[in-house]
């Protein structure tokens, strides 16, 4: 005899209901705090969302009870919108949450108790530089901790990248490029934001060969007369193998 009751299937029903509700939930969180890459996370940041995600699990696996979670899901994240809300107002808010940048390195000399505070030490300092392209420390003149943990550096004039003032040049200010073709559809917003038309659209994809939107791939424009950049969606060209 099959020992599956019957209300197995309203438990399993129950709980795929519960587990899509708290992805939605947490998915509304998510965009009223603000998205942010890992790197830009404060410690604050950082800590809401784990303990959103795991209360968000909690009330996926508990259809039982899942006001309770749902409650807490929703205080974490009012939590979080606010503190970000307040550090956006307040210097002393943003100071004591996401705390400030730190000067590690300046003229020559290292700052031994920055370093500290950090909570780095000169192996991990020496890693971060090389990792930034730096493998000489005389060739900088100023190394930050950022509150994100990240470094930033300011080369000494002898070694920062040339610029085109330095030689007397004045190049053409270059401009965004704006997809108006992406997969063979036409993108009215952009095309109008770049103040053209389908009819000029036409006329470029023509005079380059195509005789029909389907055929791009992706068309990039600039917003200038200058023809758009055009990759067709079937090409001859073979791929490169990877490390060849």
């Amino acid at each position: 005899m099959d020992n599956v009751q019957p209300t197995d299937g309203l438990d399993f029903l129950s709980l795929a209901v519960t587990a899509v509700v708290s992805y939605l939930v947490l998915f509304l969180l998510t965009k009223l705090v603000g998205n942010k890459q890992i790197s830009q996370m404060t410690m604050f940041d950082y800590i809401s969302g784990i303990s959103v995600g795991s209360i968000a699990a909690e009330m996926a696996t508990e259809p039982e009870s899942p006001l309770r979670p749902l409650t807490g899901m929703v205080v974490y994240g009012l939590l979080a919108w606010g503190v970000a809300l307040w550090t956006n107002k307040s210097l002393a808010a943003r100071r004591a949450f996401t705390g400030k940048p730190l000067i590690l390195y300046d003229g020559g000399t290292l700052y031994r108790e920055h370093l500290k505070r950090a909570k780095l030490d000169l192996s991990e300092f020496l890693t971060l530089c090389r990792a930034g392209g730096w493998f000489d420390l005389s060739q900088l003149e100023t190394v930050v901790f950022e509150h994100n943990g990240n470094l930033s550096f300011l080369p000494r004039e002898a070694y920062r990248a040339a610029q085109p003032t330095d030689l007397s040049l004045s190049p053409k200010q270059s401009v965004l490029m704006t997809p108006v073709i992406m997969d063979g559809e036409v993108l009215p917003e952009n095309l109008r934001s770049v103040g053209k038309d389908e009819v000029w659209l036409t006329r470029k994809l023509r005079e380059q060969g195509y005789s029909a939107f389907g055929e791009v791939f992706l068309a990039l424009c600039g917003g200038s007369g200058e023809a758009p950049q055009l990759y067709p969606i079937e090409t001859k060209k073979t791929p490169r193998e990877d490390g060849k």
